[in-house]
């Protein structure tokens, strides 16, 4: 997770292309990212696909 530009944090999952949020602090972008991770499982299961084997949630702090 690192602070955009305007103040806000940016979370992800850099395994899944696409998997990011944003929130007005680091536990606020955390638990968008955990909905929005929840989501991209239902539709890879929906697609029988399969997740990454690495997926991983990156905090980083840009400056």
């Amino acid at each position: 997770m690192r602070p955009d530009n305007n103040g806000t944090f940016v979370a992800y999952i850099p395994a899944i292309s696409g998997c990011h949020v944003w929130g007005q602090t680091p536990d606020e972008a955390r638990v968008e990212l955990f909905y929005v991770f929840e989501m991209i499982q239902e539709e890879y299961k929906e697609q029988g696909r399969s997740l990454p084997k690495d997926v991983e949630l990156v905090v980083t702090n840009a400056s």
